[in-house]
Protein backbone atom coordinates (compact mmCIF):
# COMPACT_ATOMS: atom_id res chain seq x y z
CA UNK A 1 0.00 0.00 0.00
CA UNK A 2 3.05 2.72 0.89
CA UNK A 3 4.52 1.75 -2.28
CA UNK A 4 2.01 2.17 -4.21
CA UNK A 5 1.27 5.58 -2.91
CA UNK A 6 4.42 6.73 -3.40
CA UNK A 7 5.01 5.42 -6.73
CA UNK A 8 1.01 7.64 -7.44
CA UNK A 9 2.95 10.79 -5.79
CA UNK A 10 6.20 10.45 -7.94
CA UNK A 11 4.34 9.92 -10.97
CA UNK A 12 1.71 12.76 -10.20
CA UNK A 13 4.47 15.42 -9.88
CA UNK A 14 6.97 14.05 -12.17
CA UNK A 15 9.82 13.24 -9.88
CA UNK A 16 12.09 10.38 -10.42
CA UNK A 17 12.60 9.21 -6.55
CA UNK A 18 11.48 10.15 -3.11
CA UNK A 19 14.41 10.76 -0.48
CA UNK A 20 12.72 12.24 2.45
CA UNK A 21 15.10 14.70 4.38
CA UNK A 22 12.55 16.78 7.15
CA UNK A 23 8.83 15.44 8.21
CA UNK A 24 6.78 18.87 8.30
CA UNK A 25 3.88 18.81 10.98
CA UNK A 26 0.87 21.12 11.50
CA UNK A 27 0.22 22.25 15.02
CA UNK A 28 -3.66 21.72 15.61
CA UNK A 29 -5.12 18.69 15.15
CA UNK A 30 -1.55 16.97 14.72
CA UNK A 31 0.80 17.72 17.76
CA UNK A 32 -1.83 18.96 20.32
CA UNK A 33 -5.39 17.93 20.61
CA UNK A 34 -6.47 21.85 20.16
CA UNK A 35 -9.31 21.91 18.07
CA UNK A 36 -12.37 21.37 20.87
CA UNK A 37 -10.81 24.11 22.65
CA UNK A 38 -10.46 26.52 19.09
CA UNK A 39 -13.68 25.67 18.16
CA UNK A 40 -14.87 27.29 21.22
CA UNK A 41 -12.89 30.62 21.18
CA UNK A 42 -14.29 30.73 17.67
CA UNK A 43 -17.32 30.88 18.39
CA UNK A 44 -17.13 32.74 21.47
CA UNK A 45 -14.94 35.72 20.00
CA UNK A 46 -16.66 36.07 16.73
CA UNK A 47 -20.42 36.07 18.65
CA UNK A 48 -19.03 39.62 20.20
CA UNK A 49 -18.55 40.84 16.74
CA UNK A 50 -21.52 39.65 15.01
CA UNK A 51 -20.09 37.06 13.64
CA UNK A 52 -22.15 33.04 13.34
CA UNK A 53 -19.15 30.48 13.89
CA UNK A 54 -20.04 27.09 13.88
CA UNK A 55 -17.98 24.30 15.44
CA UNK A 56 -18.21 22.99 11.71
CA UNK A 57 -16.54 26.10 10.68
CA UNK A 58 -13.78 26.15 12.89
CA UNK A 59 -13.09 22.87 11.80
CA UNK A 60 -13.58 23.96 7.83
CA UNK A 61 -11.33 26.54 8.59
CA UNK A 62 -8.34 24.93 10.42
CA UNK A 63 -5.05 25.71 9.20
CA UNK A 64 -5.69 28.53 7.34
CA UNK A 65 -4.31 32.08 8.85
CA UNK A 66 -6.73 33.14 11.17
CA UNK A 67 -6.80 36.73 10.44
CA UNK A 68 -7.52 35.44 6.39
CA UNK A 69 -10.95 33.30 8.29
CA UNK A 70 -12.00 36.68 10.13
CA UNK A 71 -11.91 38.39 6.49
CA UNK A 72 -13.76 35.93 4.82
CA UNK A 73 -16.43 35.60 7.67
CA UNK A 74 -17.19 38.91 8.05
CA UNK A 75 -17.33 39.14 3.84
CA UNK A 76 -19.51 36.38 3.81
CA UNK A 77 -22.22 37.35 6.70
CA UNK A 78 -21.65 41.33 7.34
CA UNK A 79 -20.77 41.88 3.06
CA UNK A 80 -18.06 44.44 3.79
CA UNK A 81 -13.85 43.93 3.62
CA UNK A 82 -11.91 45.22 6.26
CA UNK A 83 -8.05 45.26 6.50
CA UNK A 84 -6.04 42.85 8.12
CA UNK A 85 -5.35 45.32 11.30
CA UNK A 86 -8.99 45.49 12.21
CA UNK A 87 -8.98 41.45 11.35
CA UNK A 88 -5.94 41.03 14.09
CA UNK A 89 -8.03 43.28 16.83
CA UNK A 90 -10.73 40.69 16.24
CA UNK A 91 -7.75 37.48 16.21
CA UNK A 92 -6.34 38.78 19.28
CA UNK A 93 -9.97 38.40 21.23
CA UNK A 94 -10.04 34.97 19.78
CA UNK A 95 -6.49 34.33 21.08
CA UNK A 96 -7.49 35.61 24.94
CA UNK A 97 -10.26 33.11 24.80
CA UNK A 98 -7.81 30.41 23.99
CA UNK A 99 -5.59 30.64 26.03
CA UNK A 100 -8.17 31.12 29.10
CA UNK A 101 -8.89 27.49 28.22
CA UNK A 102 -7.64 24.67 29.69
CA UNK A 103 -4.05 23.52 28.11
CA UNK A 104 -4.87 21.41 25.18
CA UNK A 105 -2.85 18.01 26.04
CA UNK A 106 -0.49 16.36 23.83
CA UNK A 107 -1.55 14.64 20.65
CA UNK A 108 -1.33 10.62 21.44
CA UNK A 109 1.95 9.33 19.86
CA UNK A 110 3.00 12.17 18.76
CA UNK A 111 6.13 12.34 20.93
CA UNK A 112 7.05 8.39 19.84
CA UNK A 113 6.88 9.94 16.08
CA UNK A 114 9.03 12.14 16.48
CA UNK A 115 11.49 10.37 18.10
CA UNK A 116 11.24 7.70 15.50
CA UNK A 117 11.76 10.32 12.97
CA UNK A 118 14.88 11.77 14.65
CA UNK A 119 16.63 9.14 14.92
CA UNK A 120 16.25 7.98 11.48
CA UNK A 121 18.21 11.38 11.07
CA UNK A 122 15.41 13.24 9.55
CA UNK A 123 14.71 17.01 10.19
CA UNK A 124 11.71 17.88 12.40
CA UNK A 125 9.61 21.07 11.17
CA UNK A 126 6.28 22.48 12.14
CA UNK A 127 4.08 24.42 9.88
CA UNK A 128 1.36 26.63 11.91
CA UNK A 129 -1.49 28.74 10.36
CA UNK A 130 -1.06 30.17 13.86
CA UNK A 131 0.10 33.33 14.92
CA UNK A 132 0.37 33.32 18.63
CA UNK A 133 2.93 33.76 20.56
CA UNK A 134 2.31 31.77 23.52
CA UNK A 135 1.91 28.61 21.47
CA UNK A 136 5.09 28.95 19.76
CA UNK A 137 6.68 29.22 23.28
CA UNK A 138 4.61 26.00 24.37
CA UNK A 139 6.07 24.25 21.08
CA UNK A 140 9.56 24.90 22.03
CA UNK A 141 8.61 23.61 25.67
CA UNK A 142 6.92 20.24 24.42
CA UNK A 143 8.90 20.22 21.33
CA UNK A 144 12.42 21.32 21.64
CA UNK A 145 14.74 18.00 21.64
CA UNK A 146 12.93 17.22 18.29
CA UNK A 147 12.49 20.98 16.75
CA UNK A 148 14.21 24.59 16.83
CA UNK A 149 12.60 28.13 16.23
CA UNK A 150 14.00 28.48 13.12
CA UNK A 151 12.33 25.08 12.07
CA UNK A 152 9.09 26.94 12.57
CA UNK A 153 6.89 29.01 10.16
CA UNK A 154 3.89 30.62 11.35
CA UNK A 155 1.44 33.41 10.11
CA UNK A 156 4.19 35.69 10.08
CA UNK A 157 6.20 34.21 7.99
CA UNK A 158 4.09 34.12 5.05
CA UNK A 159 1.05 36.69 3.30
CA UNK A 160 -0.53 33.23 1.71
CA UNK A 161 -1.86 30.67 4.29
CA UNK A 162 -3.19 27.60 3.50
CA UNK A 163 -4.73 26.60 1.06
CA UNK A 164 -2.20 28.38 -0.53
CA UNK A 165 1.60 25.87 -0.99
CA UNK A 166 3.76 29.12 0.71
CA UNK A 167 3.45 27.99 4.10
CA UNK A 168 5.04 24.35 2.96
CA UNK A 169 7.58 26.37 0.23
CA UNK A 170 8.38 28.16 3.52
CA UNK A 171 8.80 25.18 5.92
CA UNK A 172 11.11 23.71 3.13
CA UNK A 173 13.36 26.87 2.58
CA UNK A 174 13.61 26.74 6.57
CA UNK A 175 14.57 22.81 6.52
CA UNK A 176 17.35 24.28 4.55
CA UNK A 177 15.97 24.66 0.47
CA UNK A 178 14.63 21.32 0.44
CA UNK A 179 12.88 20.54 -2.33
CA UNK A 180 9.55 19.19 -2.29
CA UNK A 181 10.45 15.49 -3.28
CA UNK A 182 12.84 15.51 0.04
CA UNK A 183 9.87 16.53 2.44
CA UNK A 184 6.80 14.90 3.95
CA UNK A 185 3.65 16.62 5.00
CA UNK A 186 1.64 15.59 8.09
CA UNK A 187 -1.58 17.20 8.36
CA UNK A 188 -5.14 16.47 9.73
CA UNK A 189 -7.23 19.35 8.11
CA UNK A 190 -8.49 19.86 4.34
CA UNK A 191 -6.90 23.37 3.65
CA UNK A 192 -3.37 21.87 5.43
CA UNK A 193 -3.96 18.86 2.66
CA UNK A 194 -4.45 21.10 0.15
CA UNK A 195 -1.80 23.17 0.79
CA UNK A 196 0.93 20.35 1.30
CA UNK A 197 -0.19 19.05 -2.08
CA UNK A 198 -0.08 22.28 -3.62
CA UNK A 199 3.59 22.50 -2.63
CA UNK A 200 4.72 18.78 -4.35
CA UNK A 201 4.87 17.23 -0.95
CA UNK A 202 4.20 13.96 -0.13
CA UNK A 203 0.86 14.75 2.42
CA UNK A 204 -0.09 12.28 4.69
CA UNK A 205 -3.56 12.92 6.57
CA UNK A 206 -4.17 11.62 9.64
CA UNK A 207 -7.70 12.05 10.98
CA UNK A 208 -8.07 13.63 14.51
CA UNK A 209 -11.41 15.49 14.27
CA UNK A 210 -14.83 14.83 12.94
CA UNK A 211 -14.55 14.97 8.83
CA UNK A 212 -15.00 12.25 6.90
CA UNK A 213 -12.01 10.43 5.08
CA UNK A 214 -13.12 11.61 1.57
CA UNK A 215 -13.08 15.12 2.38
CA UNK A 216 -9.18 14.10 3.09
CA UNK A 217 -8.33 12.79 0.36
CA UNK A 218 -10.39 14.40 -1.61
CA UNK A 219 -7.94 17.29 -0.49
CA UNK A 220 -4.98 15.85 -2.25
CA UNK A 221 -4.07 13.12 0.70
CA UNK A 222 -1.08 10.43 -0.31
CA UNK A 223 -2.07 8.66 2.47
CA UNK A 224 -4.24 8.73 5.72
CA UNK A 225 -4.25 7.01 9.26
CA UNK A 226 -6.93 7.24 11.88
CA UNK A 227 -4.99 8.36 14.24
CA UNK A 228 -1.17 9.67 15.50
CA UNK A 229 -1.08 6.21 17.42
CA UNK A 230 -1.41 4.02 14.20
CA UNK A 231 1.30 6.76 12.30
CA UNK A 232 3.47 5.97 14.81
CA UNK A 233 2.84 2.44 15.11
CA UNK A 234 3.09 2.13 11.33
CA UNK A 235 6.48 4.23 10.69
CA UNK A 236 8.63 1.48 10.43
CA UNK A 237 6.84 -0.53 7.95
CA UNK A 238 6.62 3.14 6.09
CA UNK A 239 10.08 3.35 6.37
CA UNK A 240 11.63 1.09 3.94
CA UNK A 241 8.91 2.05 1.20
CA UNK A 242 10.14 5.57 1.64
Amino acid sequence: MYTLAILKYLEEHGFEAFRPKAVLFDMDGVLYDSMPNHAIAWQESMAKFGIHMTADDAYATEGARGVDTIRFMVLQQQRREIDEAEAQRMYDEKSRIFHSLPEAPLMPGILDLMQQIHAAGIQCGIVTGSGQLPLIERLKRDFGAFVDEKHITTAYDVKRGKPAPDPYLTGLQKAGGLQPNEAIVIENAPLGVRAGHAAHIFTIAVNTGPLANEELLGAGADLIFPTMVELSSCWQKLVPAL
